[in-house]
């Protein structure tokens, strides 16, 4: 029987193979990996997609020259396009990364439209901007762009789609806000809106403007590198955030699994090390009007025409999709901009919008573009369900995915108050600290500008703005370890050598074992310093702007009550208006009109739209005659203007209703195809069984609504007198 030493030392000697091994497979990773960078350098860093395509439209070439393109994604012959489903229109983040993100694998936003028969495009961008251009410009050319899409596709059931992923977001909505008749959905993927936003104790990357000082030093950097922006240092940005993923866990994981690793980690890292420029201009926009100043959500953007950009101008319904677990973008960022801009659920029902958020548990930042498995269900549910999102009725939902791939999944849109959105922060008292953030910022960035600037540009010029590029740390990595270097040109060598006799430790080694304790602790150690780290970042972020503000007099409960006051009057406006313009269509419309009527109120109670259950509703009324000629606009049109009757005066709605059917016939047909939608979708609840019995009643006789039982017509105007929750203040 082996004794317990000599198993040890066999154990011992197993290990130091297999780790020699790992070792030399892991050099011959990172060589491999500075050879594709040095090659995709080379070749101008087009996108890492994985998908053939071809340019339609080259910014270069329009009146406000950009380095943005239009890129048309090639179909799989395996999933031809249907040219009468409506386009999508994929844009990527310039956050210091390149283009790529959304599709540089196969389960990936534009491989399942694709795989849905959607045709498909991308916009993508360059590494060097054009000289001058600002966001602005972009803004104009993504319009332009859009505007192709349609032409190219007329007979298309509606306008594009269009997918904003990450720092993309902001710009898709603000260009959603300015040129609203562009895009029929708008997805927002990770994409911050509401800046200063966030959990105290667990969001610190909102404090790092305040404590810098504000927005000068990205004007320093763009100064250094002669009027352009270096991305490189957003990405080390992102990856000091979560020190243990990007020192320990990442290059662990590769070194412990680098046979099966090694791949993935190539295939990432083509788009990771890809590292974009901005021009000054660019990045002070970003900067001063977003992170910094916050005027987004705030309203107080403007364009160069002095158009105000107004999130409540946005008309596509939009689809917000956040994680709790990212530290970059959490849903503070990606959903107070409701709560800014929208006074209560029945101001976004006036304004005829929907705005559908989902929320995943625990995925990271990168793992809601990134992820296999978020792909296959989140991105999927999205996909899959644009007919339904497209025709939901005007409010606020939360889109839920129930069940599992084997058993298929169940998507529901449950409906959401303004109270949901505000559970999801601690409180939103603290983002009154960054107010005076962005006067110091603007105090710094006038006396940069006036005192250091002119110097800095002196001394500044394409060699040495070059210089300092290639020595960023990120970049200089990548060089070394390619074959540019001499040393690493052996390690090819070597690495076939042992792939050809290659020795793994056992999964039961005990050296294997300790090795992995070693790593969690490594980590747990560098968690254990970032959390300190952040706790004192913040603490000395309150500690320096909290008595600032107070000597600044900004006044907590002013601003409080001047944003009310402000929400308030624009949800009247709102309300106003949409009474004036629906209310004299009351008893107008027809059969259909009717049909979606009844059915809306009926519904009515409902707390959440089963989406296969709407998608069997909408079914059996397009086969009905009454419904002829209707395609998803029609349909969506008619459905809001019917809500928004309702909305008005549900009583006064219900009411009309014999008047708009003039005759038994037309009674009975509208009774009849509500039978059969009932059928169809699966029966009624007990609620909705009395209203349909009352509804018969109504429309059996020519007498007006006040017939109606006394205690069901109470019942009705308390349902719509109820308020949709407790109606606090914005920053509450």
């Amino acid at each position: 029987m082996e004794s317990s030493a000599t198993r040890l030392a066999s154990d011992w000697e197993e290990y130091l193979v297999d780790t020699f091994q790992r070792t030399v497979l892991i050099w011959d990773v990172l060589r491999r990996r500075g050879n594709a960078y040095i090659e995709h350098t080379v070749k101008g860093r087009p996108p890492v997609l994985v998908f053939d395509y071809e340019m339609v439209l080259d910014g270069r070439t329009l009146e406000r020259p950009v380095n943005y393109m239009l890129l048309r994604i090639r179909p799989d012959p395996a999933h031809p396009t249907d040219n009468a489903k409506r386009p999508i229109v994929v844009v990527d983040p310039r956050a210091g990364h390149g283009p790529g993100i959304g599709g540089f694998k196969a389960d990936s936003q534009i491989g399942l439209a694709l795989k849905n028969g959607y045709p498909c495009y991308f916009v993508s961008f360059s590494p060097r901007p054009v000289e001058g251009q600002t966001i602005e410009d972009v803004g104009k050319a993504e319009a332009v762009f859009l505007e192709k899409v349609a032409e190219l596709h007329p007979d298309a059931e509606d306008r594009p789609v269009v997918i904003g992923n990450c720092q993309a977001g902001w710009a898709v909505a603000m260009l959603s806000a300015v040129a609203p008749e562009l895009m029929s959905v708008v997805i927002l993927n990770g994409a911050p809106l509401s800046y200063w936003a966030g959990e105290v104790g667990r969001n610190p990357m909102r404090y790092l403007g305040g404590l810098l000082g504000g927005t000068w030093m990205a004007a320093l950097s763009s100064d250094l590198g002669n009027g352009l922006f270096d991305g490189a240092s957003l990405v080390s940005n992102f990856e000091q955030l979560d020190p243990a993923n990007t020192y320990c866990k990442k290059p662990y994981n590769l070194f412990s699994n680098v046979d099966d690793e090694a791949e993935r980690f190539l295939t990432f890292e083509r788009w990771w090390g890809g590292h974009f420029l901005l021009t000054k201009d660019e990045i002070g926009f970003i900067t001063e009007e977003l992170f910094v100043g916050n005027q987004l959500a705030r309203g107080n953007i403007q364009s160069s025409a002095g158009r105000a950009v107004d999130l409540r101008n946005i008309k596509a319904p939009v689809i917000i999709f956040a994680s709790k677990g990212d530290n970059i973008t959490p849903p503070q960022q990606a959903l107070n901009w409701i709560l800014d801009v929208y006074a209560s659920v029945d101001d976004i029902r006036a304004k005829g919008q929907v705005i559908i958020y989902m929320l995943h548990e625990s995925i990271g930042h990168l793992g809601i573009f990134v992820s296999g498995k978020v792909a296959k269900r989140e991105h999927r549910a999205m996909i899959d369900n644009l007919d339904v999102v497209s025709t939901l009725p005007p409010g606020l939902y939360e889109m839920v995915i129930e069940g599992s791939a084997d058993s298929g999944w169940k998507v529901g849109f449950q409906k959401r108050d303004l109270d949901d959105i505000r559970g999801l922060d601690d409180s939103r008292r603290e983002e009154l600290d960054f107010l005076p953030v962005a006067q110091v910022s603007q105090l710094n960035k006038t006396a940069y500008e006036a005192f250091l600037s002119p110097w800095i540009k002196q001394f500044a010029n394409p060699a040495s703005a070059e210089m300092l590029r290639r020595a960023n740390p990120d970049r200089l990595d990548r060089w070394l370890w390619s074959e540019i270097n001499p040393l690493m040109t052996m390690v090819s060598d070597l690495a076939g050598r042992v792939r050809a006799d290659r020795h793994k430790a056992s999964a039961d080694n005990p050296f294997r074992r300790v090795e992995e304790k070693c790593a969690d602790m490594m980590a747990g150690w560098l968690d254990h310093f970032r959390d300190i780290r952040d706790r004192a970042v913040e603490g000395l972020f309150y500690m320096t702007y909290e008595p600032l503000r107070q000597v600044m007099q900004v006044e907590e409960r002013a601003l409080l009550d001047q944003r009310q006051q402000r929400l308030e009057k624009r949800s009247r406006e709102a309300r106003s208006w949409l009474d004036q313009s629906v209310r004299p269509r009351l008893a107008e419309g027809g059969v259909a009109a009717a049909v979606l009527r009844a059915l809306l109120w009926l519904a009515r109670r409902q707390p959440t739209v089963d989406a296969q259950r709407f998608r069997l509703a909408e079914a059996a009324l397009t086969r009905s005659a009454l419904f002829h000629g209707f395609d998803s606009r029609h349909m969506r049109d008619a459905l809001r203007e019917q809500f928004s009757l309702l909305m008005i005066d549900e009583e006064a709605a219900i009411a009309a209703l014999p008047r708009m059917l003039a005759s038994p016939d037309d009674r009975e047909a509208l009774l009849a195809l509500i039978d059969q939608v009932v059928s169809d979708v699966g029966g009624i609840t007990a609620e909705q069984h009395d209203d349909l019995r009352w509804l018969r009643d109504l429309l059996s006789v020519s007498a007006p609504a006040e017939t109606k039982p006394a205690g069901v017509r109470r019942q009705a105007r308390r349902t719509r007198q109820a308020p949709e929750g407790p109606q606090q203040r914005p920053l509450h």
